[in-house]
């Protein structure tokens, strides 16, 4: 792996508008990683992120061998999830079964590119198509293959888990049809968490970071949220997914998967609801919620509220 050493006043990242093709400075650093006399052949946008700007690149090396590899840039600068966060996550994840991608180069400080940068191996696959043939089994393999991040090793050197939003925001959202059931949420948001046992976690598990070839799970990827935490979490954030993409009956089908799955396991109804209340921050930057995932959050609050003891 190389790491750019940039200068100190080199340090403080650049703000990048999603999208952008990288610079002619981002492309010869690429080249310089993988050696002397190496060209970019081609360039693909990969598209999807809110918070990093993907790229597809093929490179060919002096000596023939061609490469397909992500440039993944930073868009928004956020300090709880620097470069740093997702290069520790993938060093631990280099030995897991479940395919992860590989770490070629890195240039967290964005000294040597237009932006915080990582070069990654490209994993084969694609996002799992609008509706699965057999939900079921697509459900079931998302499952078996959560299990298997939350036994990496090493966990307790990621940073520790923490919601995504801070209860500054105490708004419902602007589709609200019951306002009053956001406020409850955000009450009991605020009581301390359950107990829980912290493992290694994904934290941003939902479809699209998850990659798919003639049926079968062969990746997951966009490790920048890494934590060590509730395994919880990780199940919430795609139960709220599928909720949103597929519907109430896919989301308690991905529960009920996970707990046949793992073993020993109960879903704790805290964890959905401290997941629709972090939705929450990104109505504040401009990306509200539509009155279809409003409804559908609101469904999955009243459950969550009545199964805590808070609605009768």
């Amino acid at each position: 792996m190389t790491t750019a050493n940039a200068p100190l006043d080199t340090q403080i990242p650049r703000a990048l508008p999603l999208g952008r093709p990288p610079s002619e400075a981002t492309l010869r650093w690429v080249c310089e990683c993988l050696g002397p006399g190496s060209a970019v052949q081609a360039i693909r946008p990969i598209t999807g992120g809110t918070s990093h700007t993907n790229h597809s690149l093929l490179v060919e090396t002096r000596s023939g061998a061609r490469h397909r590899l992500v440039l993944r840039r930073w868009t928004e600068w956020d300090g709880d999830f620097p470069p740093e966060r997702e290069i520790a996550a993938l060093a631990l994840l280099a030995g897991c079964e479940i395919p992860t991608p590989q770490l070629i180069a890195a240039d967290p400080s964005g000294g040597r590119c237009d932006a915080p940068a990582l070069l990654i191996t490209r994993l084969p696959g694609h996002p799992p198509r609008p509706m699965p043939e057999d939900l079921s089994e697509y459900l079931i393999q998302l499952a078996a293959a959560l299990v298997t991040l939350h036994d990496v090793k090493g966990g307790t050197t990621m940073p520790p888990y923490t919601p995504h939003n801070r209860l500054q925001i105490r708004q419902p959202p602007f589709h609200a049809r019951n306002p009053g059931i956001w406020d409850k949420a955000l009450e009991v948001a605020t009581d301390p968490q359950p107990a829980f046992t912290p493992h290694f976690i994904h934290r941003d598990y939902h479809p699209d970071n998850s990659l798919w070839a003639c049926g079968r799970l062969c990746g997951v990827v966009d490790w920048d949220r890494a934590s060590y935490g509730p395994i919880g979490v990780d199940v919430a954030h795609m139960r709220c997914s599928l909720l949103l993409r597929y519907g109430r009956e896919a989301a308690d089908a991905f529960g009920a998967a996970f707990e046949q799955v793992r073993g020993n396991y109960d879903h704790h109804p805290y964890w959905d609801l401290r997941c629709a209340v972090d939705l929450l921050p990104a109505e504040e930057r401009g990306r509200p919620l539509s009155a279809t995932a409003v409804e559908r959050l609101e469904g999955l609050l009243e459950s969550s509220l009545t199964d805590l003891g808070v609605l009768g």
